[in-house]
């Protein structure tokens, strides 16, 4: 066992999200300069539009009318390339075609987080290049049982649930969840469940606001807060 001051991260964040994708770069390039800490970080579901048809949709009509123009979605997908490429992400949005409804891949997100350490981590970061680099649509059931595949996932066992009815509901109750605690946008990183952070936050945020929550908890300032 360790003998490091643990601290949890939770991620609240959807995986159709840009600004989701930078930010665990970010939390990847954090966690690589805390070496003295044990972070332990958990993946929570959110839906920014959970409307979208099982099927998904035309992504760049749906761009466009979501946005208004195309014009501006490109100067959007300008500014993401270039913070991209700093944090080592390759944005290929133009071989997106489809927006996909993102309830089962949030599914198999939750499963992994059972299925060994660090798999969830691998599933989600493989999840964010397969739709980010590679344009896949990872709303297919064949996308995301090779992507549990990759994360040394029981990928029989994904194939087997993913037609089912398992943890649908439970993952909308997540993001009811998320929602009533007034998360409005994502990503949310949430430390120790008591303080968050929104947006995609560079390193050094991340990593300086780890160290003084951890701090705080090996004082014990978080079970007992100061007036």
């Amino acid at each position: 066992m360790s003998d490091k001051p643990a601290l949890s991260v939770n991620v609240v964040s959807d995986v159709v999200c840009p600004w989701c994708f930078l930010g665990m770069r970010n939390l990847q390039l954090a966690l690589a300069d805390l070496r003295d800490i044990d972070v332990m970080v958990r993946w929570r579901p959110y839906q920014l539009d959970p409307t979208i048809p099982s099927e998904g949709l035309d992504r760049k009509a749906y761009m466009v009318q979501k946005f208004g123009s195309l014009e501006r979605i490109e100067a959007a997908h300008d500014r993401l390339r270039e913070m991209g490429t700093a944090a080592g992400i390759s944005y290929h949005f133009a071989a997106i075609k489809v927006a996909p409804n993102t309830l089962d891949a949030h599914r198999v997100i939750r499963w992994a987080a059972t299925a060994g350490e660090d798999v969830q981590n691998r599933l989600v970061e493989r999840l964010f290049r397969l739709y980010f680099e590679e344009g896949q649509n990872i709303g297919d059931h064949a996308v995301l049982i090779e992507a549990a595949r990759q994360a040394d996932m029981d990928a029989s066992l994904v194939e087997t649930l993913l037609p089912t009815q398992a943890d649908r509901d439970e993952v909308k109750a997540e993001v009811e969840t998320a929602q009533r605690m007034g998360i409005t946008g994502v990503p949310c990183f949430l430390l120790e469940g008591r303080y968050a952070l929104m947006g995609a936050q560079p390193p050094r945020a991340l990593s300086d606001a780890i160290t003084k929550v951890s701090e705080a908890k090996e004082k014990g300032e978080l079970e007992n807060p100061q007036e």
